[in-house]
């Protein structure tokens, strides 16, 4: 088997890859609000079981709860994992609400959650083996600082938009670099 190709990079300047051999991938997640509801941000690193960042992607968008933005930010990160189709992969998160929540632990109770909730269950199927573990803040650090950039892209198309606007609820992706 040929070692895989990198693909261009992605908008956060990682390098992206087309498939990759390794059999157990470690992503991080976590989700950032400005005011609750207010604009937000996703983020999620994908890593090698020694730490090495493959993937990494951020999206903004607005207006959104502090919840939602920790669901976005595991829909995406399994998103970008389902690309390079590990066995096994690890999710870690700083909520834990959101990790209870879809480990099956707590029920949602939040309507606006309860799609978001199928939805990342819906991106768990095409893995073999999946665990979901909640870690402290500061072993998130890289994954928070990018879902706070996209925050920030996030409320200057805010600040952009006439009053009437802010006010509807609206999913974007924004190039952060």
């Amino acid at each position: 088997m040929s070692e895989p190709e990198p693909a261009a990079a992605n908008p956060c300047g990682a390098p992206a890859h087309r498939a990759h051999a390794a059999a157990h991938l470690v992503l991080y997640v976590d989700g950032a609000c400005s005011g609750n509801p207010g604009p937000c941000g996703s983020a999620a690193i994908l890593k090698t079981d020694d730490g090495a960042t493959i993937l990494e992607k951020a999206r903004a968008f607005g207006p959104g709860t502090n919840n939602e933005a920790e669901y976005q930010a595991v829909i995406l990160g399994l998103e970008l994992a389902a690309e390079l189709r590990p066995q096994r992969l690890t999710i870690r998160s700083d909520s834990e609400l959101m990790v209870r929540q879809l480990a099956g632990q707590y029920r949602v109770k939040a309507r606006n959650l309860k799609p978001l909730l199928v939805q990342a269950r819906r991106g768990l199927e095409p893995f073999e083996s999946v665990e979901i573990e909640f870690i402290p803040r500061s072993q998130n650090l890289e994954a928070d600082k990018l879902a706070r950039k996209a925050v920030e892209k996030a409320r200057q198309v805010d600040a952009a938009l006439p009053p009437e606007a802010r006010k509807k609820p609206q999913q974007k992706t924004f190039k952060l670099k």
